[in-house]
Parts: structure tokens; sequence; C-alpha cells
């Protein structure tokens, strides 16, 4: 069975199957529309029954599906996949999880196959497969993306609804516990949930460990502060500052948070709107193209079944795929997915156990001594890189070593694709426009025949002499072609043997592969910059968050700094693992154990509010040292949303540039440059001609 008959046949099953559940899903629309309209002569009431019997048995369908694909063990793991991105906005709630999970992927499915149908109808064979490879790995993270998006955004919206409720209620009844029951009852689903599930874990026997358990399960830091605060005045109770009560304060200033992260999300949103689309887009456009360029010009057959053509499609398909994962970071909106203490890269762990890949690591990590060493060792404490040194170096090498491999195969492969084209591509006519016509084409390839025979009965040697290439080819004809035609015929040959004779592995061509095997050495220190970048504003989000839980500590009586600290960890996420170490040496010493917690958290924000509790150890109290902590809140406020400002306009002409950068590429490599190029080919050999005529 040939490559395109087996691509063919699993693209039927896959879209058999697709349309059998399809047809199984209208076929209960429809027999649920029959009992409708039944119901119909009856009451409208019955209409709606029937509207919930086709939901619940859709429903029904949906978790049979979903038992059934755990049940396989290749479509387990993707369904496993999905679902675990799903989680965090269902935490709790089995049954809805498992029917999100089966209808993402479902609808991914049937993109992906509408998709590879296309793509199999352009051009079946190895370049379909890679290409619906390219087309199921970023349609499966664009749905994603969007669809979790969208869940996140509605949560939100729920979540300033759900607040304001909360502060309603708890002006009727002064009490936390009860105003989140009462407030849950009228919030949306999602935010209705999570409410219960924070009023489950407040009035819980031990509410401090049902809390621990939600933080793993909350999907965004305003539930975990909204929780935590709560709590906190549960514990120690409320007070009235200037302004009012401090758990109004908290969930005013929560809700401006969410205000305006919901105002960056949208404008985010509205300016790198379809850019996805029009990145992936040129897929689907560059064998449209080529067929167009090759029935109009057909001297550009070279260049397309050359090796500069594959080059070019490579170069194209390189840029469609940085173009959308460039996006993709552009476009997150969400914290970074750091957990103190969750990091574990098991491979490499493994790796460095043998003896030979244990002595090159420990050959080229720096000396202890070195300053190579601090800088690694602190960029990978910024960054919260959960990952030991010895294991960031076998990553490293692992991929100079893939990056190397790769480069050197497809040079490899592109030599080996130049071979078969000289060997196998229709002798040119020199005809510039239009296409060949059957007989033109057929005796194209047969010309080619003959060289190619030729060029064997020559052992392919590039040091054959004209001489013998003309004989050869004037006993091939037994005398039926004339002297011109033998010597034009001679000239292509030798030509051809010394472009295939050309085709070899070349030194400059391994120095490319090792300069892209460096490339993706660099490239783990790379994202550890990126990330080392990115995670300074998520610190900076909470030292925010301290903020507010300081701000409503500060106003308890007998409050202490060991206190504030046990209760700054238990909301850290980022800092978890300092502030951890800092309570473990309070006890020998405060003032040595926040000096250790400044080190090891070099953000100036955050040294700030650590030299205030180094101010309260017994100089002033809590209260005096913080008595300006509304004026800076109020200060990282807008000073954070002037950041977003120019961050989202920095974005917006980032995100512009990279997603037009395949069509660019696709419009001026594959087709306005190969035609100038061609032009001026084409002008040369007429040029020869009008030479040779006079």
């Amino acid at each position: 069975m040939s490559l395109k008959e087996m691509l063919l046949w699993i693209l039927l099953i896959s879209g058999g199957g697709f349309v059998l559940l399809y047809t199984a899903l209208w076929w209960l629309h429809k027999r649920n529309n029959h009992a409708v309209r039944i119901g119909r002569i009856h009451s409208v009431r019955e209409g709606r029954k029937g509207k919930a019997v086709l939901q619940r048995e859709i429903q029904a369908l949906l978790h049979k599906l979903y038992t059934l694909g755990m049940g396989v063990p290749i479509l387990s793991e993707y369904i496993k996949s999905v679902r675990k991105r799903l989680s965090g906005l269902h935490a709790y709630d089995e049954y809805k999880l498992r029917l999100q999970t089966m209808k993402m992927t479902l609808f991914i499915w049937g993109a992906f196959i509408c998709s590879g149908i296309v793509l199999l109808m352009m051009k079946p064979g190895l370049e379909f497969a890679v290409l619906a490879l390219l087309c199921g790995v970023v349609i499966n993270s664009l749905i994603l993306d969007v669809a979790i998006s969208r869940m996140e955004k509605r949560l939100l919206a729920q979540m300033i609804e759900l607040f304001a409720n909360v502060r309603h209620h708890y002006h009727q009844h002064g009490m936390v516990e009860e105003a989140i029951s009462e407030a849950a009852d009228l919030a949306g689903a999602e935010a209705g949930r999570h409410a219960r599930l924070i009023h489950e874990a407040l009035t819980d026997v031990d509410p401090h460990e049902a809390l621990e358990r939600y933080y793993e399960s909350a999907p965004n830091r305003f539930l975990k502060a909204f929780a935590g605060i709560s709590y906190m005045v549960m514990e120690f109770g409320d007070r009235n500052e200037e302004g009012g009560s401090i758990y109004l304060k908290g969930l005013g200033s929560l809700a401006r948070e969410i205000q305006l992260e919901m105002l960056r999300r949208n404008k985010l949103d509205y300016l790198l709107k379809s850019l996805n689309v029009i990145a992936l887009a040129p897929v689907f456009f560059t064998i449209p193209i080529e067929k167009w360029a090759r029935s109009s010009f057909p001297s550009m057959d070279d260049f397309y079944q050359g090796k500069l053509g594959y080059i070019t499609k490579l170069t194209v398909y390189i840029v469609i795929i940085l173009s959308y994962f460039l996006l993709q970071k552009l476009q997150q909106t969400n914290e970074t997915g750091y957990r103190a203490g969750r990091g574990r890269y098991v491979w490499e762990q493994r790796l460095y156990r043998f003896p030979i890949i244990h002595n090159v690591v420990d050959a080229l990590i720096p000396r202890q001594q070195a300053s190579s060493y601090f800088q690694i060792t602190r960029l990978l404490k910024e960054s919260g890189a959960e990952i030991k040194l010895e294991w960031l170096y076998i990553r490293r090498i692992t991929l100079f070593i893939t990056g190397l491999v790769l480069s050197i195969s497809a040079v490899f492969v592109l030599h080996e694709a130049e071979k078969t084209h000289i060997l196998y591509a229709p002798v040119q006519s020199g005809q510039m426009f239009g296409r060949l016509n059957p007989t033109e084409e057929k005796e194209a390839l047969k010309q080619s025949e003959v060289d190619r025979k030729i060029m064997y009965l020559l052992n392919m040697r590039a040091e054959s002499t004209y001489e013998q290439t003309y004989a050869a080819l004037e006993r091939n004809a037994g005398g039926t072609a004339n002297t011109d035609q033998l010597s034009k015929n001679t000239r292509r040959i030798l030509q051809k043997l010394a472009a295939w004779n050309e085709e070899y592995i070349k030194w400059w061509e391994v120095l490319i592969g090792l300069v892209v095997g460096y490339a993706a050495y660099q490239m783990p220190m790379l994202l550890l910059y990126l990330q080392r970048k990115m995670r300074r504003l998520d610190m900076r989000h909470e030292v925010y968050q301290f903020q507010t839980v300081i701000s409503i500590l500060r106003a308890m009586e007998r409050m202490s700094v060991e206190e504030i600290l046990e209760w700054l960890n238990r909301f850290s996420v980022i800092f978890k693992r300092p502030l951890q170490k800092c309570l473990l040496h309070y006890e020998h010493g405060p003032e040595a154990a926040l000096d250790l917690l400044k080190e090891e958290a070099p953000l100036p924000e955050f040294q700030r509010l650590v030299d205030k509790l180094h101010l309260s150890l017994g100089k002033i109290t809590i209260r005096e040292a913080f008595d300006d902590l509304d004026s800076h809140m109020s200060y990282y406020f807008e000073q954070r949303k002037q950041e977003y400002e120019k961050m989202i306009d920095s974005k917006a002409i980032w995100g512009r540039m990279i997603g037009f950068a395949p069509m660019y590429g696709l419009i001026f490599l594959y087709l306005v440059i190969p035609l100038i190029g061609m032009s001026f080919v084409q002008m040369d050999s007429y040029y020869e001609q009008i030479q040779k005529i006079q």
C-alpha cells in the first residue's frame, strides 16, 4: 500500500467516524424535534422538557465517548492533555469537566479532519503528512487557547458580580461566611461554584488545611486572595479604619485588579484578533501558488523541484511555525506556570546517572569559583526554574546534538532531492510563458530519460569528456540525430554530470549545522532570560497582593512580624521558597532572616516591604511602619496600569509584524523573487541567442 493510499484510508476512517457521530447527534436532535412538535400541541412546557431531554441524551453520549476514549492507549493520553488544560476552570466538578473535555476533543478533531481533507486534495504524499501534522498541532493549541481564554474572561466578569453581592450581603449580616454563601446562589455558574468551594473551606473543621487544598486548584490569584482575606477576617475580626471596613476595602482592591485585568485582556484580544489564522493561512496556499507558477511559467519547474525550492518552502514553514508560537507568547495573559516545588525533570536526572554523560556534563559546567557559575545559578533562581545546573546542561547538550543531526540530515535530504531532480526532471524547452502541450511534455520526459541513460553509461563521472559523451549519444541515437542536436545534448548532459557530482555535503554546510546546533545549545538559556523577564511582572502582582494582606493584618491587635511572614507564605507562589527559608531561620535571629529574605528575592518593591518589616522588629509598630501603605498601593496600581498600556501597544506592533510575516514570506520568497530570478535567467538566454544570430 502506497503512502497516498494509507493516508487516504486514515482520513476516510477518521472522517467516517466523525460523520457517524454527527449522524447520531442529528438523529437524537430530530427525534427530540418530533417530540417537541407533538408537545407544542399541548403546552410550551412540554417543549422545554423535550429540549432538556435532548441535552441529557447528548451529555450521556459524550460521557460514554469519554469513557470509551480513556480505554484506548494513545487516545487516552490526548484526552488527558485536554482535560489537564481545562481542569483549572472546572474544579471539583468531574461530570462537567468530562463533558467539556469531550466537546473540545470532538471539535478539534473535526477541524483537523476538515483541514486534512483540504490538504489531501491539494497534494497527497509526504509533504501532506508534514503539513497535516503542522496543522494538527496549531489547530489543537489555537482552539484550546481561545476556549480557555473565553472561559477565563467569563469567570472574571462573574467574579466582579460575586464581589458586589458579597459586599451587599456583608452589609446586611456582618458575617463573612453568610455573605459568601448567599452571594454564591446569585452568581454565575463558574464563580458560584468557586464561591461555594471557598465557603466549604471556611466552614471546615480545619479551615487552614481546606484552604491549602483550594489554593492548589484555584484558577487565578484573585480567587486565592479572596479566600485568604475572607479567612483572615473570620479569624481576627473586621476593623473600621479611614474609608470603612478593611474587608470591604480588600474586596474593592481585588475588584479594581480584576477590572484592570479584563480591560487588558479585551484590548489585547481586539488588537491581536485573527492574527493566528493569518499566520497559519499560508500553509494552504504554498501548493496552489506552486501549481499556478509552474503551469504559467514552465521554467519555474527548475526552482520548485530543485534544492532552492525545497529550502525556500522549508523557510516559509519555519517562519509560519515561529510566527505562530511568538504570537502565542504575545497573547499570553495568564500567570506563569511556576509553582514552588513542582519542577521535576526525570529524564535529565536519569541521563545524568550514566558515567559518560556524567563526566561530559561535569567538564562543561563552570567551576564554582568562576563568575559564569554565579551568573547561571542566579539566573536559575530569578527565573524560578526548578531544575539543577547539571540537568540544565544535559538539556543543552541534548538540544545541540538534536539540532546538529537534524540540520545535517536536512542537508543530506536536500542533496538527494537535487540529484533526483537532475536525473528525472523534464528537459526544458526554453519556453517562458504558458505550459507545454501533452506532446511537448512527453518529448521533454523522453529526452530526460535518454540523458539519464547516457549518464549511467558514463558511470556518473564528472570527468567524462565531450568526445565520450558525444560518442555515447551517437550510438544511442543510431544515426537518427543530426550534429547540432548531438552537440546540444552533449553539453546538457555534461552540465548535468557536473551538477550531479557537486551534490555532496560540503564543509560550510557542516559549519551551518554546527551553528544550528550551537543556537539550539543556547536556547534553554534564552528561555530562562525570557522567563525571568516575564516573571518580574508576576512578582509585582504578588507584591501588590502582599500589600493587600498587610493592609488587613496591620489593623489587628498583637500582630507580630513572624505572623505576617507566615500569612505571606500562605499566599505566596513566586516568593514561597525565600519566605520558607526566612521562617526557618527566624528563630536564630529575625534580622539575619530578613536580610536573607532580601538576598533571595531581589525585586526592589519586595525589598522595600521587607525593610518595613525590619523596622517593625522593635523600633516602631507594624501600623506605624505601614502607615503610607495606601498611598503606595495607589501608586503601584497606577504604575502597573501605565505599564499595561505600554505593553499592549508594544505587543500590538509586534503582533502585526509577526502575524503578517508568513504571508509576506510566502508571496516574496516563494513567488516574486523566484519569478524575478527566472526572468533574468531567461533574459540572459535570449541575449545569448541574439548574439549567436548576429
